[in-house]
């Protein structure tokens, strides 16, 4: 079995980082509790960390190559830990978003190298058997993230979601130091900073102007500069990746449609399909009264029928075009958003049932196939960078999909709320909501129940059909551009397995 520890190793790493995508989406309303956040914070302590990990994916690969996998990885482990456990010690909420971000950077620099570490630790038979554990050990940790947060939250306190990734690192540490072997990519040319900056910072301006503009407006000087920012970070991104000769991001991959319509699917399914199990967690435990332990598993009719779904898509479907599969997903994703988007003042956590079921049968239909297919659309040699710009594309989808559709749900929510004239303070009521307060504020003023359930089921409802309309759109985008697997030839060699998994 000692074979098998590299494996060990690699993935309790990635199911670490994995795992805090979505395990802290349950004890947001303890955290609003105990540290006096607001809605904004909210979004931050999950923004931010997706954004580290969207923004340093490719540079943490690149940085890899370099001068090792096995140390970036060792490296990312320590920060994470050591980020974890600041951010459970955090007093405030900009102590822990910012603790937050650097566990996104330690998350960056695993997510980088797992799969280079495996294609060199593994040959033949036991590659596909260590990357078809990875694969179920990632899936598993979507999965388990709700339901492992709120077990944590609810029997010991929210900062065990973070104390518990402590013992986990300090043995995948001693497992990687013992088994896994260090690895380089020999025609490495460096990280280059000047792209990573500038695409870090187009990203980082976005996100911030969407998060903030409830507070500030959406034709605010502070919103339309934040916007101008982003603008022209993205315009400098692209200039610097034209003219650098080690580009971080190889614009070139954009000229195949089919590539083109990939990244557009997997920056979508990741808003469509996930961005608003924030604000429900929000309404399930804020609203309708559920532990955190409860609201966790509501969500498992997704993650159920996403694994279930996957398995019989890798069995059955291995010869239909990913055209269909992912523009099919997709297209599942957005029906389920829209069956969501039926709630209304009086619904219960049932309400959400079928919705979530229908959106998990499109992730499982829809995610298998991407990978595959970006790496297909392009060059052989840009394999391992289509894979890196998914993943990349995919939690910068998360990352703006929690900020936009946090501005739908508390546009919808107030203006809910400034329909009840007998309101003296609608935005006050709004910030209370929104920033977890709705169980002490009914208690005060019973008589504001009916109207606390309309104004979320509003924000909720006004969500769901945003996200709808986008999981359409992505189906649209894919069945239009996917039209054949544009995969140009570059050259008869073929490179290395590990060179191809090392931005993966």
């Amino acid at each position: 079995m000692r074979k098998w520890l590299p494996l060990t190793a690699v993935c309790l790493g990635a199911f670490m980082l994995l795992v805090d995508v979505t395990i802290v989406t349950v004890a947001l309303p303890d955290m609003a509790t105990s540290l006096h956040t607001t809605f904004a914070d909210l979004q931050w302590v999950l923004d931010i960390y997706a954004l580290a990990l969207a923004a340093l994916l490719l540079g943490a690969g690149s940085l890899a190559d370099l001068i090792g996998r096995r140390k970036v990885y060792l490296g990312g482990l320590v920060l994470f830990a050591v980020a974890s456990l600041a951010c459970g010690l955090a007093t405030g909420p900009g102590m822990l978003i910012a603790f937050r971000g650097l566990q996104g950077i330690g998350g960056a620099a695993m997510f980088a190298t797992t799969m280079a570490l495996l294609s060199g630790a593994y040959q033949g038979k036991d590659r596909g058997i260590a990357f078809g554990v990875w694969g179920a050990v990632n899936g598993a940790a979507a999965a388990a993230g709700p339901v492992l947060g709120g077990l944590l939250t609810e029997h010991l306190d929210w900062r065990w979601i973070f104390f518990v990734n402590l013992p986990v690192s300090v043995l995948a540490v001693l497992v990687t130091l013992r088994v896994v072997k260090e690895s380089r990519n020999p025609q490495a040319r460096g990280v280059d900073l000047p792209g990573l900056i500038s695409f870090t910072l187009a990203a980082g301006a976005l996100t911030y102007a969407l998060i903030r503009v409830g507070d500030n407006g959406w034709t605010s000087t502070t919103t339309l500069g934040l916007f101008a920012l982003s603008a022209l970070s993205l315009l400098a991104f692209v200039l610097i990746e034209l003219r650098s000769t080690r580009p971080m991001l190889d614009l070139g991959l954009f000229r195949s449609p089919a590539f083109v319509g990939i990244m557009i699917g997997g920056l979508l399914l990741s808003v469509a399909a996930f961005s608003y199990l924030v604000y429900t967690s929000l309404w399930l435990q804020s609203v309708r009264g559920m532990g955190p332990v409860t609201a966790g598993l509501t969500m498992l009719p997704m993650s159920i029928v996403a694994f279930v779904a996957s398995a019989v898509a890798g069995k059955k479907l291995h010869g239909v075009p990913p055209r269909f599969t992912i523009g099919g997903g997709l297209l599942l994703i957005g029906v389920g958003a829209l069956l969501l988007a039926t709630i209304g003042a009086d619904s219960t956590w049932t309400a959400l049932v079928l919705g979530l079921a229908v959106t998990g049968a499109g992730v499982g239909l829809a995610t298998p196939a991407m990978a595959a297919a970006a790496m297909a659309a392009v060059p052989h040699t840009r394999a391992g960078m289509a894979g890196g710009t998914l993943n990349t594309s995919r939690q910068l989808g998360n990352a703006l999909g929690i900020a936009v559709l946090g501005a739908v749900f508390q546009s919808g929510l107030l203006d809910s709320l400034r329909s009840d004239h007998s309101l003296p303070d609608p935005q006050r009521t709004a910030d209370a909501l929104t920033g977890g307060q709705a169980g002490p504020l009914i208690a005060h003023t019973p008589t504001l129940a009916h109207t606390v359930d309309s104004a979320f089921a509003t924000g909720l409802r006004d969500a769901f059909l945003v996200s709808g309309a986008l999981g359409l759109l992505g189906g649209a985008a894919v069945l239009l551009l996917l039209r054949r697997p544009a995969a140009p030839a570059d050259g008869p060699e073929h490179p290395a397995p590990a060179q191809v998994a090392a931005r993966v």
